[in-house]
């Protein structure tokens, strides 16, 4: 029966039953690969977990409040500690005030006198200036915790980067602030209407630094809030509402008589910094990272939003043998 094969079908079944054949020993006795040294092993450790830190992860929230209690705490302690150099502050104020006059955008001392006139404007804009500046940047931090887990840790190295950056602005150029300035004709609002406002009037004045207004983090932190809202919101109204919020801190900052408008562009430097720190860890601008990303606590997949999968419909069950069939 062999010998009627036709030709090809007995070089298959030759190639067949060479194709079955056993692992070549040559190969089979490879001396295996030496083991890594303590100092590669270790090496790919630190590798490793410098990743992990690069990498997006789920926020906890008890290591956030700690971490944002104690970095506010420890600005306030900083700047607050900054040398008062009330002479050079005062120098500073009047040669910004003269370079906007050289510019030809000296309209503070305008838009302060205007708005002062109109009483319930200006008292709102005293609490907006005291009250918002918390009140939102805390609402935006816990937005992010709960619907962009995945950019939050990002978008808050942003923040911090920033507002580390400032303090050193506050040590190397001591300014002091419009309605403080020596021979100018602002209006401390704060203090005429008797509003509870800057911690810098009245009887708050001894417990911050009043010549700390280089770079205004009225501004940076409201911009940060802004362009966060606007790069992630998905309402197109909050999306407005984002961008609306700096610039009415603009307004506010400078009716008010606490800022120049030069000390909003100095907030705005600091926040570039801070996001080309962000861009730098991470590898990404934070609103091009994922939303979701998986926990790392106890390999559970949590803060990930997964598809709900149907349940795969059970196999028929084999049909019983007939009797005939049995017999066949």
């Amino acid at each position: 029966m062999e010998d009627s094969l036709p030709m090809g079908e007995t070089d298959v079944t030759a190639q067949e039953g060479r194709s079955t054949a056993g692992p070549s020993p040559i190969v089979g006795e490879a001396a295996p690969e030496p083991p890594a040294t303590s100092h590669a092993a270790g090496t790919s450790g630190w590798q490793a977990r410098l990743r992990s830190l690069r990498s997006p992860g789920r926020p906890r929230i008890w290591f956030e409040i700690l971490l944002i209690a104690v970095s506010y705490w420890l600005y306030s302690l900083v700047r607050n500690a900054v040398p008062e150099q009330k002479a050079q502050a005062l120098a500073n104020a009047d040669w910004i005030w003269s370079a906007e006059k050289s510019l030809g955008l000296a309209f503070e001392e305008t838009v302060n006198h205007a708005v002062n006139s109109v009483t319930w404007l200006i008292v709102s804009m005293n609490y907006y200036y005291a009250t918002l500046h918390f009140v939102v940047t805390i609402g935006v931090l816990v937005w992010l915790f709960r619907r962009h887990p995945g950019r939050y840790a990002a978008t808050r190295l942003v923040l911090f980067a920033t507002t580390a950056v400032a303090l050193l602005g506050y040590y190397l150029y001591p300014l002091a602030p419009p309605r403080l300035m020596n021979g100018a004709n602002f209006i401390d609002t704060v203090l005429v209407h008797e509003t509870w406002g800057s911690m810098a009037s009245g009887n708050f004045k001894n417990m911050s630094n009043q010549y700390a207004a280089m770079p205004s983090m009225h501004i940076g932190w409201s911009l940060w809030c802004g362009l966060t809202i606007f790069a992630l919101a998905s309402a197109p109204w909050a999306r407005i509402l984002g961008l609306l919020y700096p610039t009415l801190t603009l307004v506010v900052i400078v009716a008010t008589a606490n800022h120049f408008w030069l000390d909003a562009v100095g907030g705005m430097i600091c926040l570039a910094f801070g996001y080309a720190v962000s861009r730098t860890w991470y590898g990404s601008l934070p609103h091009h990272l994922p939303k979701w990303v998986p926990s790392r606590q106890g390999g559970r997949l949590t803060g990930v939003r997964s598809a709900r999968l149907p349940r795969p419909s059970p196999e028929p069950a084999p049909e019983p043998e007939t009797a005939g069939a049995r017999r066949s």
